[in-house]
């Protein structure tokens, strides 16, 4: 697959690319990607279905019952059991290599530091093995009023961490995905969401963006990966990434 051409055909008409990718889903691209034993960072409500005789076990920040103080929303939903309590980010109690496959959807855009999120999964997932990954392209979601996040700004965050940066990206979510005027109230609610450490989506990318973000990760801060896959299908982008056996 030629990214860049993906990349240039994507700038000209994203809708036609949507359209040609729309048929395609999660599961049926998992069905020829994930195999053996991993790992699902936040499945909360909605977890990937894996094809028979995988094994999946799933991390969260948090046990279920918190999960559902953190996100009152899903109270009429079932969620799912969460096996391992850890930061998704790194993915601290977990071995190197010790994983078939990582898979993370919805979950990067969460990350105040996704290219060293990238790494840990990278670290976590043995030579060969799998990071399935799906990302909201901002151009259909709550995200549209907000600027995209550019490369720089993600490097500056992995390099000195991300306190520098996030009421930052917190009161650009009240702005534009919350839609709060008046300028007190918007900092009276950041505070709010800072201190209940709520998750929002901290990074803002289409797909074009996401690719081209992937692209310089792997030349410039080891993200030693393979790209299998890259296909945007209903406002969302589902990457599959291999970890390289060398």
């Amino acid at each position: 697959m030629d990214i860049r051409r993906v990349l240039k055909s994507m700038t000209v008409d994203s809708r036609k690319m949507l359209r040609m990718f729309r048929s395609l889903d999660r599961e049926a691209i998992a069905a020829h990607v994930i195999a053996g034993r991993g790992i699902e960072i936040g499945g909360l409500h909605n977890p990937l279905r894996v094809p028979k005789g995988v094994t999946v076990r799933y991390v969260d920040r948090m046990s279920v019952d918190d999960l559902r103080v953190q996100y009152p929303e899903l109270a009429a939903k079932a969620l799912t059991s969460v096996d391992i309590v850890d930061d998704g980010e790194t993915l601290a109690t977990l071995r190197d290599g010790s994983e078939d496959f990582i898979i993370a959807n919805h979950f990067l855009e969460h990350c105040e530091d996704p290219l060293g999120a990238l790494l840990a999964h990278q670290r976590v997932v043995r030579p060969g093995g799998i990071m399935f990954l799906c990302v909201p392209d901002k151009r259909f979601t709550f995200d549209q009023e907000r600027g995209l996040t550019s490369y720089d700004h993600i490097l500056r965050d992995h390099r000195e961490g991300p306190l520098w940066s996030r009421r930052e990206h917190v009161l650009d979510w009240v702005k534009h995905v919350e839609h709060v005027d008046d300028p007190i109230v918007q900092e009276r609610r950041v505070d709010q969401l800072l201190a209940e450490g709520y998750s929002i989506h901290y990074h803002v990318w289409t797909f074009e963006t996401l690719v081209a973000m992937l692209l310089r990760a792997r030349d410039e801060v080891g993200l030693s990966v393979d790209f299998e896959s890259f296909l945007l299908t209903d406002g969302e982008v589902i990457v599959v990434l291999r970890r390289r056996t060398a």
